[in-house]
């Protein structure tokens, strides 16, 4: 408990420069991100904005990992397109705010699960997600990154591409922009060079009255980024059966896919940073800000790649930063929205095309030809799916799974058996490799029952028995030297494979000298 209430370490060193003005720059990328997610489902641009703010802040404060930013993302965003949709199935008719009050209901049952998943300590279960996996959703999620910009190529509100002067000065500002982030740090690193990119290259618009696309040009007619707190917004929804069985499935994906990539963002900033965050607080402390978030207006969210990387290469370690990010975006809604709404997408677009070329995993393409080809085809296929689909979640998932396939096929390869006849006529099998429910068929088929003499050892001193398709399988084996005649000794056995299998008192030998003690893993019902 004691950890957990330790939010700030007062022996860490913090740069109070680097902190504020990385945090400076962090705000200043947020608002494009969250006004874009918040248009996908249809929401104001105000949802994102205000869900960006209280993710971050909560987070930032609460958090297991600092330095990590975390606000309305797209991966949240696109769950309540089916929300909406399923809504509309079901109330013809339905009003725009009472959706709403639908889609905030959902966030906070959201943060409830996240909380649970944190006290239940299930944070730790990201470490089941091979490197392979990793590969994939950061090489995916720099692809998104990258393509998720285009749309700002194009002339407002069509399809068709900014030709002539408006895209030479689009292109030009863009990679201005590039330049600066890349070039400057090779000069100093005293200001962050994404901070001073987006201060000339907005200088240059602003000051000489460049036209090109800007902050307010990617708003509705109408819409604009200024409000003032958050307001407070209880959920007015009929509280019945019917209204839980439509949100609560959504409000688990977004919790699902809410920790999925804020734990994997995490595992990846702790890999930049050489630290270790908490899997488990983040976890608590992404619920308690979906909840917030809910209550306040916000269409909640989880950790972002992109922000957190900026903030991270601008040299952000603690937890100043995502709680000056925090702070300067609500000082942007309330008071700077005119001036924001002026920024030149080119500054922003640039800086997240270096985003995303520092996110890609460039050393994957080194692992072809080195890697086992099912741990290429893994990265490969999580990379394609999350660029697809934009579910993370899903591309993680089916990553983890293909990965656990590929495994348990090469483990089931692996069994053998040493097979020689003693000096008194009994044949001995020494089994090398696990027995497992994948290779239980191989193990079976390394018998030859008819042909073996009156009594036979089956010795795992180089084996493991790993589960209960394991334990049936030597069940099945003696059971059929039973019915031919033969008399059968298992021996080096652990004493939880002998208790488990069925007639252990009759064909075990037990060795309590040279046994292993080892535990099957089996559901505790079965036992």
């Amino acid at each position: 408990m004691k950890k957990y209430l330790n939010l700030f370490d007062f022996k860490q060193k913090v740069d109070y420069k680097t902190e504020i003005l990385s945090g400076l720059t962090v705000a200043l990328a947020l608002v494009p991100e969250a006004i874009a997610f918040a248009l996908i489902p249809g929401f104001s641009p105000l949802t994102g904005l205000y869900a960006a703010f209280i993710l971050c802040l909560v987070t930032s404060i609460l958090g297991g990992r600092p330095g990590m930013i975390s606000g309305a993302t797209g991966a949240v965003a696109v769950i309540f397109i089916g929300l909406i949709l399923e809504l509309k199935r079901n109330f013809p008719g339905i009003e725009p705010e009472t959706i709403l009050n639908y889609v905030f209901a959902t966030v906070i049952i959201a943060g409830v699960l996240q909380i649970l998943a944190g006290v239940l300590r299930l944070g730790k279960f990201i470490r089941l997600v091979p490197h392979p996996v990793m590969f994939g959703f950061v090489n995916g999620l720099a692809i998104i990154i990258f393509m998720a910009q285009f749309p700002n190529f194009y002339q407002k509100g069509t399809d068709e591409l900014l030709s002539g002067s408006s895209m030479y000065v689009m292109l030009g500002l863009t990679l201005l922009t590039m330049l600066i982030i890349w070039g400057f740090p090779k000069l100093t690193k005293a200001i962050p060079s994404s901070l001073l990119a987006i201060v000339v290259v907005s200088g240059i618009v602003i000051g000489f009255g460049v036209d090109t696309l800007t902050v307010a040009d990617t708003m509705g007619p109408g819409e604009s980024i200024k409000g003032g707190f958050p307001p407070l917004s209880i959920p007015q929804i009929p509280m019945t059966l019917q209204t839980l069985g439509i949100i609560f499935p959504y409000a688990a994906i977004v919790a699902g896919v809410g920790l999925i990539e804020s734990l994997l963002t995490l595992n990846i900033i702790d890999e930049i940073t050489d630290t270790r965050g908490s899997g488990n607080k983040e976890c608590v402390a992404q619920g308690t800000a979906n909840i917030l978030s809910g209550f306040l207006s916000g269409m909640g969210g989880c950790a972002m790649i992109g922000q957190s990387l900026i903030n991270t290469s601008s040299g952000a370690r603690a937890r100043l930063s995502g709680i000056t990010a925090a702070v300067m975006l609500l000082v942007f809604i309330m008071f700077g929205s005119g001036l924001i709404e002026q920024l030149p997408m080119a500054a922003l677009v640039g800086l997240m095309f270096m985003v995303a070329i520092g996110t890609f995993e460039w050393a994957s393409f080194k692992t072809f030809g080195k890697m086992p080809k099912s741990d290429v085809v893994v990265m490969v296929l999580v990379t394609l799916i999350t660029a697809v689909t934009h579910n993370l979640a899903i591309a993680v998932l089916l990553g983890v799974i293909i990965s656990a396939l590929a495994y348990s096929w090469e483990n089931a390869k692996r069994i053998r058996a040493r097979k020689r006849i003693d000096e008194n006529g009994v044949k001995h099998y020494e089994i090398y490799g696990p027995l497992f429910f994948g290779s239980t068929t191989l193990f079976s088929e390394k018998f030859d029952i008819q042909e073996d003499p009156k009594e036979v050892v089956i010795d795992f001193k180089e084996s493991r028995v790993a589960d209960m398709s394991g334990i049936e399988a030597l069940n099945k084996i003696t059971e059929r030297y039973a019915k031919a005649g033969k008399k059968v000794h298992l021996r080096h056995l652990s004493k939880d494979c002998i208790r488990l299998l069925a007639n252990a008192e009759d064909i075990i030998d037990v060795n309590v000298v040279d046994d292993p003690t080892y535990k099957v893993a089996v559901d505790k019902a079965n036992a």
